[in-house]
């Protein structure tokens, strides 16, 4: 450790020490840090005063705990408590000030770091209570249930950040993670007991202190409801009593619109929203879009890989440690496992061609590559296997358009091809799997079979009418049902704020757009779409 991180952490350790170094070195001066709140501190006098004029006139609701980390979360927390608070709800925001979820901290940096988010966050107050987590004197000893529970959680943190699905407790980033989640955990426990709200809200719930506050209020039956945002601009997914990246709460959903047939102008949207998708520019419906090439269409794309008239087996994989992936093996140990038993399956296999499409956003990720993985079992790929990197102009669309059979784990893209009447294979545990329009395995036998299968006429195996019919509507149901209108997306809430102020989000017009979403935040039951979809 070098010598002043050294001192840092002394001075940490003793008391009162940081308070007034902040006192005689911060005051009057810009934080520096990547730990930044100051947008928010600039909005915040003219907000409360804003969520104020509501909140005198709303009669009082649950008593709500909202808990955040980092600086983004802790932003997007305040904005959603102010406004919950304006609908007459009591609401208190624990917050936690590390920096990094993924890097160890000096004691010193935190307390810094608590004083910097304790002076930013007066501006909310008496509207908004806060509270930060490293105020709490962490419980002796956390009930065994719960302790399993955030073993399990650590290892998802450790997959999740270094984006490998083999981790090993001896690694540092899981002892790290280890030690924040226990602490987390043993302070909330201390919290909950002494002050039990109606309600937790909680981003994520499934990874890092997410995850503890999830299973902390869970092992105390208090009622949970976790949120996430997507590619989808003013729009969220949301989910009650369970984390919300399972999508566990779209069986209530599908079980009230599977039978739906979609009427020309939900039709209508799909077709716009999902051509939009395909865009490399995210307009102005998306917060983000992962194509980065413009569609050439299937001639086009079979030129450009030099494809011959043999049958395209697609394999586009998810990106290795993302949320959608961890803990969904059915058969497989893992995604990776999956990928390494099927892409050599088709090493002798040279009837068909095999595309993998890595991930777009992989280009942007830690770990290893997919194609790292693949040339562990095959490191002299066959010409019929072709690996089509993140960083490629290929648009995954175009793809889809020459393809005769899917194979994929959770991606989205599974759906979207059983739209065009493609067969999907899905090997993990897909919120569309065993919807009607999929092929389904439990086993490696099984799964092996059914390839086998389809592989010896893939023509005979293209869905019915009646299947990509199903498929549309699942796609209608988990596309637009799902998802909650929301009026800041996470990626630019500042931008979202100047375009939908308090002014009208608590106003008679936003509250018709959004007050339902604020109220099933709060745990209100989610009332699904009626079959007719209206």
């Amino acid at each position: 450790m070098r010598a002043k991180e050294l001192i840092k952490d002394v001075m940490g350790d003793l008391p009162f020490t940081v308070d007034i170094y902040w006192l005689l070195r911060q005051r009057g001066r810009k934080f520096n840090s990547r730990f930044n709140l100051d947008e928010l501190a600039a909005r915040l006098p003219q907000l409360t005063a804003e969520a104020k004029k509501y909140a005198d006139q709303s009669p009082p609701g649950k008593k709500v705990f909202f808990f955040a980390a980092g600086h983004y979360w802790i932003t997007q927390a305040t904005l959603c408590g102010l406004a919950l608070r304006g609908l007459g709800y009591d609401v208190t925001l624990c917050y936690l000030p590390y920096s990094h979820f993924d890097k160890a901290i000096s004691r010193f940096e935190v307390r810094r770091h608590d004083l910097y988010t304790r002076q930013v966050l007066k501006g909310a107050q008496p509207l908004l209570k806060t509270l930060s987590l490293l105020d709490i004197r962490p419980a002796a000893d956390l009930p065994p249930e719960l302790s399993r529970a955030i073993e399990k959680l650590t290892i998802i943190d450790a997959q999740y950040i270094r984006q490998r699905e083999d981790i090993s407790p001896e690694e540092p980033v899981y002892q790290l993670r280890k030690g924040r989640n226990l602490e987390a955990a043993r302070r909330l426990m201390t919290y909950f007991k002494k002050d039990r709200p109606d309600v937790a809200i909680v981003p994520n719930g499934m990874i890092l202190e997410y995850g503890s506050a999830y299973e902390t209020a869970r092992s105390l039956n208090i009622p949970v409801v976790t949120y996430e945002f997507s590619e989808q601009d003013q729009r969220i997914w949301l989910s009650h009593s369970q984390p919300v990246m399972y999508f566990d709460g779209f069986n209530e959903l599908w079980q009230v619109c599977q039978d739906r047939k979609l009427n020309g102008e939900q039709r209508a949207w799909l077709e716009d929203f999902l051509g939009a998708r395909q865009r490399p520019s995210k307009g102005e419906d998306f917060a983000h879009l992962w194509q980065k090439a413009g569609r050439e269409g299937g001639a086009g794309i079979k030129a450009a890989l030099g494809l011959d008239e043999r049958p395209v087996v697609l394999l586009p994989t998810n990106v290795l440690g993302d949320t959608a992936t961890l803990g969904r093996a059915i058969f497989s140990e893992s995604m990776s496992d999956w990928i390494q038993k099927v892409v050599p399956f088709f090493a002798d296999k040279p009837q068909v061609q095999l595309l993998v499409r890595m991930h777009p956003a992989e280009s942007r990720t830690v770990g290893p590559s997919i194609a790292d993985i693949i040339r562990q079992v095959l490191p002299d790929l066959p010409p019929h296997i072709r690996l089509i990197g993140p960083k490629e102009k290929v648009n995954t669309y175009d793809l889809m358009d020459i393809a005769d059979l899917a194979l994929v784990y959770t991606t989205t893209a599974g759906m979207e091809m059983a739209l065009r009447g493609i067969p999907v294979m899905v090997s993990g545990q897909a919120p569309y799997r065993n919807r009607g329009f999929t092929i389904d395995s439990n086993s490696w036998e099984e799964y092996f079979r059914k390839l086998g299968e389809m592989l010896a006429d893939l023509p005979a195996h293209r869905l019915t009418p009646e299947q990509t019919e199903r498929a549309w509507n699942y796609a209608y149901a988990f596309f637009r049902d799902f998802t909650r209108p929301f009026p800041w997306h996470l990626e630019h809430m500042m931008l979202g704020l100047e375009k939908r102020p308090f002014s009208y989000v608590l106003g008679p017009e936003g509250c018709l757009e959004f007050e339902t979403t604020f109220r099933e935040l709060t745990g209100t039951p989610i009332i699904w779409c009626p079959p007719s979809g209206k």
